[in-house]
């Protein structure tokens, strides 16, 4: 389980591959990706706070995008930077669902070296499947 960030794809943004042996764990990785662009220190964010989201989609790729656009929502409608601590994903022929427990604290500038401000994830190359025994998926952010 995993990230790393790819250069020389885009110029102006950030690109990442995050990559686990399950899809829930997937999810983690992804999130934490997301998480270390905004904040040097991933673990200078405490769990402070509980939250409680659940999202549903056409597809396990859109889910991924969707969940990852609500944590940059959620970042700048309540100031939170979340951690995802517990996800549950339930597929259907027609959709995809997820419950998601987040863990974080309200942005502050004193404690969290911020890096960058993320405004959004792109459809640029945003891709997920599996590949052999893991799941992989590459992910383009707007900042």
């Amino acid at each position: 389980m995993g990230y790393r960030y790819i250069e020389d794809i885009v110029t102006a943004d950030v690109a990442f591959e995050a990559r686990a042996n399950t899809l829930n764990d997937l999810f983690i990785s992804a999130s934490e990706a997301l998480l270390n662009i905004m904040v040097i220190d991933i673990n200078s964010v405490s769990n402070q706070t509980t939250k409680s989201i659940s999202l549903e989609s056409e597809s396990k790729e859109m889910l991924l995008f969707d969940f990852l656009q609500e944590l940059i929502f959620l970042k700048d409608s309540e100031q939170l930077l979340l951690r995802l601590k517990k996800v549950k994903i339930m597929e259907s022929v027609t959709k995809c669902a997820a419950n998601f427990l987040l863990c974080g604290e309200r942005i502050n500038p004193e404690k969290h070296d911020l890096v960058v401000d993320v405004k959004a994830v792109t459809m640029h190359i945003f891709s997920l499947s599996q590949k052999g025994d893991d799941w992989v998926a590459t992910v383009v952010l707007d900042i």
